[in-house]
């Protein structure tokens, strides 16, 4: 009998964790105050880590004639750009974490805005702009009463899909951390904006 109360016990803790869990975001997923642990050990900053992407970028495209196509390699983290059949630039970059893969195939770039936000993920504030709840799912998290959205920036906005997914500058812990989008380095993403009009072939390989 000891034991079955035991088991209750801990199935209704479960059970309220994960009530707890679905209550709010995570503001640990947004927040630039996160701090990652590195694949060697150290601990990555925002700044730091925007300086290891640079360091892994490169664009050599300019003037380059060819047709303009881009191959996004998920599992590397790339992105590769193509001007005809020569490369000019590669970019790091962080796609989609567990849950908000990136979705691999054929893709073209349908829509493009320089200073772009989400209508899917941002903040709550209040008339005076005060962050209410920071990192929202506009879908899924209740807004409060008085509150109106604001949409994450996602400057250099180059969309994919109609259901949300595209390219744009953002920033990269070193692994993949976005809800599905392909974010570079401010550098990298400003040169595929400026190279890259509508139409151009994008390639997303898993």
């Amino acid at each position: 009998m000891r034991r079955l109360t035991q088991i209750q016990s801990a199935a209704c803790a479960l059970a309220a964790l994960a009530l707890a869990a679905c209550a709010g975001h995570d503001s640990r997923l947004t927040s630039s105050a996160t701090r990652y642990l590195g694949t060697d050990g150290s601990i990555i900053t925002k700044e730091r880590e925007a300086n290891i992407a640079e360091s892994k970028s490169y664009w050599d495209g300019d003037g380059v004639p060819g047709a303009p196509s881009i191959v996004i390699n998920v599992p590397r983290q790339t992105a590769s750009f193509y001007k005809g059949d020569k490369l000019v630039g590669v970019s790091a970059i962080s796609s989609g974490r567990d849950g908000h893969e990136t979705p691999s195939g054929n893709y073209k770039i349908i829509e493009k805005k320089t200073d772009h936000r989400s209508n899917l993920y941002g903040d709550y504030v209040d008339a005076s702009d005060t962050v209410l709840v920071k990192g929202v799912a506009v879908k899924t998290d209740p807004m409060p009463a008085g509150a109106h959205f604001v949409g994450a920036k996602m400057p250099y906005w180059m969309r994919l899909t109609n259901g949300g997914v595209g390219m744009h500058q953002g920033f990269l812990p070193g692994v993949p951390d976005s809800r599905g989008c392909i974010r570079l380095p401010e550098r990298m993403a400003s040169a595929f904006f400026q190279h890259a009009p509508l139409g151009t072939p994008v390639q997303i390989v898993n």
